[in-house]
C-alpha cells in the first residue's frame, strides 16, 4: 500500500494506492469531500500610481477623459501648476516625454519654407504669413523641450527665405523678424545645454547645422545692406560669434 497524489476536478486529492477491490464507495466520496482546491497564483501588480491606480502603461480612463475634453488654455494652466507644484524629476520626465514625441512628428511637422512670407498690395514690402506662425510654434517647441539644434536648422531655412524681400523700418515685418532674432539666441541656448547633458552626440552634424545657420545669416546681412534695409539679426550674429563649439 503506497500514497500518491491525483487530481480530481482540478482538486488535490492525497490517496492511499490499494487494490481495486478494497475501495469502497463511502471510502472514496468521503476522500473526495475532503479534498482541498488546488492553490492558484496570485495576480501580480507591477505598480501603483501614487493615488492608488493601478500603473498599467497608459493614462486612466477619466484622465484620458479630460484630456481629450479640456481646452488647451486649460491644459497649459494644468500642466504650469503641475510643474511647479512637483518635484524637480517631474520636469525632467516631463520634458523626456515631450523631446520623445516630438522625434516621432518632426518628419511630418516641418514645414517647407516657401510661403512664409508675401508680398504688400503695394507689390514691394514683404509681410510674414499664417505659415510662418506654425513653423515658429514648432521651432519653439523643440528648442523649449531641448532640442536647440533641431530649431537652429528651421530658423536657418527661415533666415535665408527673407534674402531677396524687402520690409518697412517700422511694421509688422519688422516687428516678426525681431522676434525671431531673439528665437534665434534662445534656440542657441538650448544647444548649449544640449550639448552640457550630453545629448547632443553628433558634433559634426551640430557644428554643420550652426554653420549653415551663420551663413544663412551673412547672406541676409549683405543683401539687406544692398537695399538700405535695417539688418534684424544682430542678436543672432552676437550669439554666434560668442559660441565656441
Amino acid at each position: 500500500m503506497g500514497s500518491e497524489t491525483i487530481s480530481v476536478n482540478k482538486f488535490k486529492v492525497q490517496t492511499t494506492t490499494i487494490s481495486r477491490s478494497r475501495v469502497s464507495p463511502s471510502w472514496a466520496r468521503s476522500v473526495i469531500l475532503s479534498a482541498k482546491p488546488a492553490r492558484m497564483p496570485a495576480p501580480q501588480i507591477l505598480a501603483h500610481s501614487p493615488d492608488g491606480i493601478k500603473a498599467l502603461g497608459h493614462v486612466n480612463l477619466m484622465v484620458d477623459t479630460l484630456i481629450a475634453n479640456a481646452t488647451i488654455e486649460d491644459l497649459r494652466a494644468i500642466t504650469r501648476n503641475l510643474l511647479a507644484s512637483g518635484s524637480p524629476g517631474l520636469a525632467t520626465a516631463f520634458t523626456d516625454a515631450a523631446r520623445t514625441r516630438l522625434r516621432q512628428t518632426i518628419a511630418k511637422r516641418i514645414a517647407n519654407a516657401n510661403g512664409l512670407f508675401e508680398t504688400e498690395i503695394d507689390g514691394i514690402h514683404a509681410v510674414p504669413t499664417p505659415s510662418l506662425d506654425n513653423i515658429l510654434a514648432r521651432i519653439r517647441s523643440l528648442y523649449g523641450a531641448g532640442m536647440g539644434f533641431a530649431s537652429l536648422g528651421l530658423l536657418a531655412s527661415i533666415v535665408k527665405a527673407t534674402i531677396g524681400l524687402r520690409w518697412e523700418r517700422e511694421g509688422p515685418m519688422a516687428t516678426t523678424l525681431a522676434v525671431i532674432d531673439t528665437d534665434i539666441t534662445q534656440a542657441i541656448q538650448s544647444c548649449k545645454e544640449e550639448l552640457e547633458v550630453g545629448r547632443a552626440n553628433d558634433l559634426t552634424t551640430a557644428r554643420d547645422t550652426v554653420n549653415k545657420l551663420w551663413i544663412s545669416v551673412q547672406d541676409s546681412l549683405a543683401d539687406v545692406e544692398s537695399w538700405g534695409g535695417e539688418f534684424p539679426f544682430e542678436r543672432a550674429v552676437n550669439s554666434i560669434e560668442c559660441w565656441k563649439i
